[in-house]
């Protein structure tokens, strides 16, 4: 029988009051000038300029940042709509909302991916929907999915996608080692492995496992460079594939098999088809570990949302039929694939569930 932990539902009221409803759908009516204008606000410094003088009129501001007066006085008004400014004695100051926009690292990760991946390509929603094609990742490549251009993108988009992509990983991985490694496993097989962050973390942690790297050609080498510059090439093996191949199969012998911020890159139908490849590879006592991020399982509504806006990234930029999932669509997947759950770590890091898996 599966061990399924569940939380009480998010999204299950409608307790805003009537003033409040109309305010926020008021809001979501203007929201793209309120993303432009919030993002003016922060890249011409204005609100750098207001926090650090701890409140700044006007003039002050036009005097220290190029642009004209009625463009500086148009931003600080949609500022206050917005929430980010608020006006004290003819002086602009910043709110705990601006506070934050600047400063906190969630805020900032998720702002810059939204801005330098996701941005343009966000009118394709409609479209990429229609044709289960990422079809806004035209204005970064000419790829089939993402993780193909991922070596090639331009600088500044290429650090926002990993900065986001490690930020929400990464710092899971010191909690997890030592659930994964109380199960003393003597290889690990690390699918989706990407830079090799995990891998490295693993062979880190234990001087003796032995990791076993799948993921395409353009990740395994940059995880590849990362792994001999930090002297642990001989204990590394590298598997190249595309494993939404029917073909490729996965290799056998491991008593880990670990995937983090990975399935959630395919839609159902190609889950289960992964989990049964997994299926086959295990062994009677292999461990399949998943790290992800189940929007049904945050503390908080605000977490959720975080995560079912990253699932529009999946259907305009990535790959067009994936998403950030509810845990009870994903558990049954697993139980599809023949696999039980018997191990769950909900709220990991900052966002994360680890389930532990074995054949039913």
């Amino acid at each position: 029988m599966n061990l399924v932990k569940t939380k009480p539902p998010l999204f299950s009221t409608d307790n805003l009051k009537a003033l409040d409803a109309l305010s926020l759908a008021h809001f979501i009516s203007f929201a793209p000038y309120v993303w432009e204008a919030s993002s003016l606000l922060k890249e011409k410094q204005i609100l750098d300029i207001i926090e650090n003088s701890e409140g700044a009129t006007i003039e002050e501001i036009v005097s220290l940042v190029n642009i004209s007066h009625y463009g500086v006085r148009i931003l600080l008004e949609a500022g206050l709509g917005i929430g980010l400014i608020y006006m004290k004695e003819e002086k602009y100051c910043l709110t705990k909302a601006g506070y934050f926009f600047l400063n906190d690292k969630t805020v900032v990760t998720n702002f810059n991916f939204m801005k330098d991946v996701c941005y343009e390509g966000a009118s394709s929603l409609k479209e990429s929907i229609e044709k289960s094609e990422p079809v806004g990742l035209k204005c970064l490549g000419t790829w089939d999915h993402i993780y193909e251009g991922l070596p090639y993108l331009e600088e500044r988009a290429k650090k926002s996608w990993f900065d986001f992509d490690h930020y929400y990983s990464d710092i899971t991985f010191d909690d997890l080692l030592p659930i994964v490694f109380k199960h003393q496993p003597q290889k690990v097989m690390d699918i989706g492995a990407n830079t090799g962050k995990w891998s490295l973390k693993c062979m880190e942690y234990d001087k003796e496992v032995e990791l076993g790297l799948v993921d395409l050609g353009v990740q395994l080498n940059v995880a590849k460079q990362n792994i001999e510059e930090a002297n642990f090439g001989d204990r590394a093996t590298y598997h190249e594939m595309d494993i939404r191949d029917p073909k490729n199969t996965l290799p056998k012998g491991y008593d880990i098999i670990w995937m983090s911020q990975f399935l959630d890159c395919f839609s159902d139908e190609q889950i289960v088809d992964i989990l049964k490849k997994c299926h086959t590879a295990a062994g009677e006592n292999t461990m399949v570990f998943i790290n992800e991020t189940f929007w049904d399982l945050q503390d908080f509504e605000i977490s959720a949302f975080a995560l079912q806006m990253t699932s529009l990234y999946f259907t305009t930029m990535a790959n067009g039929c994936s998403q950030m999932y509810d845990s009870k669509v994903f558990f049954k997947l697993i139980d599809q694939a023949g696999f039980k759950i018997v191990e769950q770590h909900n709220m990991q890091g900052i966002a994360h569930t680890l389930l532990g898996l074995k054949k039913k």
